[in-house]
């Protein structure tokens, strides 16, 4: 029997290699801005085209490469970054292993330019799947030019996964956001489709991340200062009011290298307990200085997961730190120890004449061995067996619509009393909204419970895609229009789906860079804020499972929908809960949601005396 186990080819090899470092144009915009940080650039441009599956450009002011080491770099593991196994253990530069250009190499066409201060002359490489096609001198300013042609074009099934190309584009202006904002020294720009998405300065921190997602972050800013032993933390955490609903302004960065750590997140969000509304995040930009032979980046191929030796101490000055900054801010209630001038205290009359003891009044009758004692004429205190019987009621009715309240309860009155005047308020009713998130309601067979908001995305939904499908609806202009200040990726997303928008009866114009002004909104909808269903809107189609073209118009649909429908909370007159159901069963598909979510379920008759048995 011939011998079956072989040594796969070079160009194989590199192309599983590449499936773990290089998963999308954004992989490469990372990787070669990486190796640009390490040659000590302070100058870095990006150029991309059809979102980087065309065309990735990376030109950068650095050190350069000789032509041995030109083509030594696209070998496997060549680096000059780690010479011995202990060099793992204290890593300070961005890439160290050796792969990234071997991998791009062997699924693209990959064109190097570089030339070293001192020489006078530059090297060029031509290399496609793997396999050098030329090598010669060539002029080229002091630095180092990639320009990364038609990625995965020998791999079709790879090639074939990409998205679309608005979610590859945010892809990588997530990675150009993730290397820009530890690095304010240096100078980046990034090019789409010849087009400028960020134009950004040498800086400060503060500066840079304002640079990034706008103007209006600035202002939410809460700076971050802490130093120990162990790690030093600086950065900023933003202030409540300001949170999204969705994960997107958060940033971990350990010695400069962006990392997601789930455990540490929690620090910063155990310190905004009870500041928040629901499933809400704020901001942060958090960076650690550690010492390197305490931290693991070797853990994840794309080297953002990282192990620390000391992860339960550091979880503690985080989240000492967060809480000492929203404090010192006034963003919580705080003692200030440190006040400056005299507290005023209140002194006493000069004269003690009018000054009266309380008199305390004694019960010359009261057993304390009595476990219950009946009221007399003059004592209107309940027994322990009434005031069980009030709470009992008082927790059944609560969160419903009654016009009695604890605090209006005189004390006189009985809980007989009590009963009586709490289940009047529901006699002869029909509906009944529960907590301001469900609506319940009698049925032949049972009880049916409503989710106030699905049904509410239900009705917008089927409104909306039929508007979609007529392309024709009024638009409710805005007396006062308003301005809208974006970041760069959402500022493309919305160029994106502009058209639609239009036909839903949005009239919302571009005004410069990353601006637009809202005109006007559909007439169907009731909105009192547009910029915020505009940035709910994009949240939640940033978030949706959908990219094909075809899907694009539905998902608009879905998370409008979602964006402008009721909040859980909202509490809902008579007439309301009566509209909305109405409207619920006037849908094609009333049961469920535009996500196929439950909107109804019904309670039996059966269900509920298996309750009482």
């Amino acid at each position: 029997m011939s011998d079956i186990i072989q040594l796969l080819p070079d160009s194989v090899a590199n192309q599983i290699a590449a499936g773990e470092v290089i998963q999308r144009p954004a992989s490469v915009v990372k990787e070669l801005v990486e190796n640009s940080l390490d040659a000590g650039a302070t100058e870095i441009t990006i150029h991309l085209k059809d979102a980087g599956k065309t065309l990735v450009q990376i030109t950068d002011n650095g050190c350069g490469m000789s032509p041995v080491d030109a083509r030594m770099s696209f070998e496997r593991h060549a680096t000059s970054k780690i010479s011995s196994a202990n060099d793992l253990f204290c890593i300070r530069t961005m890439g160290f292993r050796g792969e990234a250009l071997a991998s791009i190499a062997a699924i693209a066409d990959v064109e190097l330019c570089t030339k070293k201060l001192e020489d006078e002359i530059g090297t060029f490489i031509h290399v496609i799947g793997s396999e050098i096609k030329t090598q010669q001198p060539a002029a080229h300013n002091n630095g180092t030019n990639f320009s990364v042609k038609n990625l995965f074009f020998n791999v079709p099934a790879r090639r074939k996964f990409l998205k679309a190309g608005n979610t590859e584009l945010k892809h990588a202006i997530n990675e150009i956001q993730r290397i820009a904002i530890p690095n304010p020294e240096i100078k980046f720009s990034f090019y789409h489709n010849n087009t400028v998405l960020y134009d950004l300065p040498k800086t400060n921190y503060r500066k840079r991340i304002a640079d990034v997602f706008g103007k209006g972050i600035n202002q939410s800013l809460i700076p971050i200062n802490e130093e120990t032993s162990i790690v030093k933390i600086h950065g900023f955490v933003g202030q409540p009011k300001y949170a999204r609903k969705t994960i997107g302004e958060q940033f971990f960065f350990a010695n400069g290298r962006f990392m997601r750590h789930t455990y540490f997140h929690k620090a910063v969000m155990q310190a905004y307990e009870k500041l928040l509304p629901p499933k809400s995040f704020p901001s942060y930009f958090l960076f650690f200085e550690v010492n390197p032979a305490d931290i693991d980046i070797n853990v994840h191929p794309t080297k953002t997961e990282i192990k620390f030796e000391n992860d339960r101490e550091i979880w503690q000055i985080i989240h000492a730190a967060v809480c000492e900054s929203l404090g010192k801010h006034n963003v919580v209630p705080s003692i200030d120890f440190d006040q400056n001038g005299n507290i005023d205290i209140p002194l006493p009359p000069k004269s003690f004449e009018n000054i009266r003891f309380p008199k305390i009044q004694l019960n010359p009758e009261y057993n304390p061995f009595e476990t219950e004692k009946s009221s007399t004429p003059g004592n209107f205190k309940k027994s322990q067996h009434e005031k069980k019987n009030q709470e009992l009621w008082e927790d059944l009715y609560s969160g419903v619509h009654s016009k009695i309240k604890p605090d209006e309860i005189i004390e006189e009155e009985n809980s007989e009393e009590l009963l009586f005047q709490s289940a009047r308020q529901f006699y002869g009713r029909k509906t009944l909204q529960l907590k301001q998130k469900y609506i319940l309601t009698p049925v032949k067979s049972g009880i049916m419970i409503i989710d106030q908001k699905r049904a509410h995305e239900r009705i917008l939904f089927e409104k909306i895609t039929e508007v979609l499908q007529s392309d024709s609806v009024a638009s409710q202009q805005q007396l006062f229009p308003q301005k809208l200040d974006m970041n760069t990726a959402d500022a493309e997303l919305l160029k994106s789906i502009l058209p639609d928008l239009y036909s839903l009866g949005f009239d919302i114009r571009e005004f410069g860079r990353n601006t637009f002004i809202i005109n006007g909104t559909p007439g169907m909808l009731d909105v009192s804020s547009p910029e915020i269903i505009i940035e709910k809107l994009l949240e939640e189609y940033k978030n949706s499972p959908f990219d094909a073209k075809k899907k694009a118009r539905e998902q608009i649909a879905i998370s409008l929908s979602k964006a402008s429908a009721l909040n859980y909370g909202t509490e809902l007159k008579q007439e309301e809960i009566d509209h909305l159901i109405d409207q619920l069963f006037a849908c094609n598909i009333p049961n469920f949601s535009p996500e196929w979510k439950k909107v109804l379920n019904i309670i039996t008759i059966e269900d509920i005396e298996k309750i009482f048995n």
